[in-house]
């Protein structure tokens, strides 16, 4: 099973354990209902259109906000956002744990997981905008960053200009552990009252550090990429389709906070 190790919590190594057993069940006629990369990619784009239209929901429910920073007054953030920030966060978290240990729930929670995470990319692109000055335009720019990032990855990927070894599986596997540990720690000290220095600055140790972050994310794309075409080619069961979908999403919006 090593050939389908990734780094991404959401597609582990284990998710295709036991589909042996029932894929053969799943019949319509004499074809079996299977994995394929097509109904992958159909099913990202759902979950994609569903956390941009929340997003956009959400972005335009805070609006009047910005509109203030345009016309150089200075109003109050909704109450309701930073309440909405933290439940969808929350949310967020529970639904990705849900179907990472049961993957079968992914095309019935996965939608609902779009959804909530478009509310919060959605409120956290507001705070941003709303907090520095030029808010507006790194929302902008993290957006399309996103976007060329995945459309070049893939392209890559698709024409076999890259393709993931062992050691770099990995590799991004360990730096990914490191940075979930780094963060967990970090958010444990601030609880604490303790704050960690430099992780969060705009100097040049904390820019270097987003940097990584940013490259690590892309390459956990390439990760996703390479784990959906095996298990399209290994004939997994057809919800696996939502699971790798939802793990492309999780990358995704990780990639974005990034």
């Amino acid at each position: 099973m090593s050939m389908f190790r990734t780094n991404n919590p959401a597609l582990r190594p284990d998710v295709f354990t036991g589909w042996r057993e029932t894929a053969g069940m799943e019949l319509t006629g004499a074809r079996p209902k299977t994995m394929t990369i097509q109904g992958t990619v159909n099913a990202t784009f759902i979950l994609l259109g569903i956390c941009t239209a929340c997003a956009v929901a959400t972005w335009s429910w805070l609006a009047p906000a910005l509109d203030a920073i345009s016309s150089g007054e200075k109003v109050a953030m909704p109450a309701m956002a930073y309440p909405a920030l933290i439940g969808a966060s929350i949310g967020g978290l529970v639904l990705a744990l849900i179907i990472g240990f049961v993957p079968k729930t992914a095309p019935y929670l996965s939608p609902v997981y779009s959804a909530v995470q478009g509310g919060f990319v959605g409120a956290i692109s507001v705070v941003t905008a709303y907090t520095f000055p030029t808010g507006p335009t790194i929302v902008l720019q993290a957006g399309l960053r996103t976007v060329g990032i995945l459309a070049g990855l893939l392209t890559a990927y698709c024409t076999r200009l890259i393709r993931p070894s062992e050691n770099f599986k990995l590799g991004v596997a360990a730096a990914t552990l490191g940075v979930a540990i780094l963060f967990l720690g970090t958010f444990a000290l601030r609880l604490f009252g303790v704050q960690v220095p430099y992780i969060f600055d705009n100097g040049p140790l904390g820019i270097a550090i987003a940097g990584f972050i940013v490259l690590l994310a892309s390459a956990n794309l390439v990760l996703d990429f390479d784990f959906i075409e095996e298990g399209a080619r290994a004939g997994a069961p057809k919800y696996m389709e939502w699971y790798g979908a939802f793990g492309l999403m999780a990358t995704l919006i990780w990639l974005y906070l990034s």
